[in-house]
């Protein structure tokens, strides 16, 4: 009778946990989709979001619309372009290639690029940290490089070659994260492997991960019909109206002919696909544990200070902590792939526009059951004659000839300045009070102020710190 009463009070002891946990689940994903139905009702999120814990999906949908033109909407098929994000999965075929004996990480770079020879004391081990010194190519080839032609990665090298440039810094010395370094990494996966690197990737880690729907992509030197990619998108200036980043209604041309060069960006995946790959991470089942180690340390430069980025990720890492991820953002998406090794959480967002946020403050406090913070304010709505009378010439309080340019439209104050078009936008969230909408969720806020001698003052705000302000001109 005993033995029968505690297996009874087991079996009510295990449905009342799953009960509690079921409904635990469910509250947390309650509150996740109210935070990234906000953002997107106020146009600061639009993408597919991912997260799990513990190896179970907490959360997992789609918000707004993959392609303007036939309106299909974004979901967890929906294929994105990962910008920066696509490092990791350079790196991890360097690592493939050393398991293989056909490279070394001290390898100097000239021993398969020897076009870079004033680049000599470079190595491998230096472009996966960012620490070469070598230059920018998206800086350096916005002026001395055709616009009309798409830039490759032998045109990266080439451009270099022919300048000959000296190191920016000697290497080891500092670390400073540099596109170039992973653009000349997937030529030397080229070089080694005798494949190119979308074929390289495909045969060595997509297809054994079964990540079906992921590949090395570029729309503009070899398009292709792909009926669930997302088109990255901006919004037209002065309008709420998205297009794409050549469009002329944005013209910014460096998204076209800067777009052909692989390695550092160039991957195309979906939050599952991506999922797969982090999962192969965490458990060291494609990667061995040594390997993960290296791919995962927190290295130091010359000078002993410490280099927190692995191979092709940010890495925290030391007492009772260790995460390890990255962020992206080119050509109107932006992505965010993040795992925290010890609480085993993986946050994977996805967006096809360029100013969209991800709140990952508010997911830690969401899944760590801890009170909300604001970090993204919430929109009010305001009557049109309060938010459009702060439209108009501002004169800078330091310098006159400066003058802060606000316009009304839909809703929000458009701001740009007599020099420089920043076409901001602002939304309410109180009657003087406007937050920015930027890029990277960077905080902005616009506060007026009526004075006692009658004239309209307009501050901006970053940070909570006052960084320009003005007088209403009459």
């Amino acid at each position: 009778m005993s033995t029968m009463r505690s297996v009874s009070m087991m079996i009510l002891f295990t449905l009342m946990v799953c009960t509690y946990t079921f409904g635990q689940g469910k509250r947390k994903a309650a509150q996740l989709d109210s935070i990234f139905s906000v953002l997107h009702q106020q146009q600061q999120f639009n993408g597919v979001v991912l997260i799990t814990e513990k190896g179970k999906v907490i959360y997992k949908k789609g918000f707004g619309i993959r392609n303007e033109k036939t309106k299909a909407l974004n979901n967890s098929r929906t294929q994105f372009e990962l910008a920066s994000c696509t490092k990791q999965f350079t790196a991890g075929a360097i690592v493939l290639l050393h398991r293989q004996g056909k490279l070394q990480y001290t390898d100097k770079i000239t021993q398969y690029i020897p076009e870079l020879q004033h680049w000599d004391a470079v190595t491998i081990n230096d472009l996966l940290h960012h620490t070469s010194g070598v230059g920018e190519f998206l800086v350096d080839m916005q002026t001395g490089w055709d616009k009309n032609g798409i830039v490759t990665n032998e045109d990266v090298i080439s451009f270099y070659a022919a300048r000959k440039d000296t190191l920016q810094f000697a290497p080891q010395s500092r670390h400073r994260y540099n596109n170039t370094n992973y653009v000349l990494l997937a030529t030397i996966i080229e070089r080694v492997s005798g494949k190119d690197f979308g074929t390289y990737l495909a045969e060595n880690i997509f297809k054994p991960l079964k990540m079906k729907h992921t590949l090395v992509y570029n729309s503009r030197l070899s398009p292709k019909k792909m009926k669930k990619r997302a088109t990255g998108y901006v919004w037209e200036k002065g309008s709420f109206a998205k297009v794409t980043g050549e469009h002329p209604g944005y013209a910014d041309s460096m998204v076209y002919y800067l777009d052909g060069a692989v390695g550092a960006a160039k991957v195309t995946s979906t939050v599952d696909d991506i999922l797969k790959w982090v999962n192969a991470l965490k458990t060291n089942s494609f990667f061995t544990p040594a390997e993960f180690e290296q791919m995962t340390a927190v290295t130091k430069t010359s000078s002993g200070k410490n280099i927190p980025y692995g191979f092709g990720l940010d890495v925290s890492k030391g007492e009772n902590k260790f995460s390890y991820g990255h962020t992206g953002s080119w050509d109107g998406y932006v992505s965010f792939i993040y795992h925290n090794q010890l609480k085993d959480r993986t946050m994977i967002i996805l967006q096809n526009f360029k100013l969209g946020v991800y709140p990952f403050d508010n997911i830690v406090q969401v899944l760590e059951e801890q009170p909300l913070v604001v970090e993204y304010k919430k929109k009010i709505t305001v009557p049109e004659g309060v938010v459009s009378r702060y439209a108009g010439t501002f004169i800078d309080e330091k310098n006159p000839e400066e003058e802060h340019m606000i316009t009304y439209k839909e809703g929000h104050l458009f701001y740009n300045t007599k020099r420089v078009k920043w076409d901001m936008r602002f939304f309410p969230v109180s009657e003087n009070e406007f937050q920015g909408i930027r890029q990277g969720g960077v905080d902005g806020v616009l506060r007026f102020t009526s004075l006692p001698n009658g004239e309209l003052k307009m501050e901006m705000l970053e940070y909570g710190t006052v960084i320009g302000s003005g007088i209403l001109k009459n």
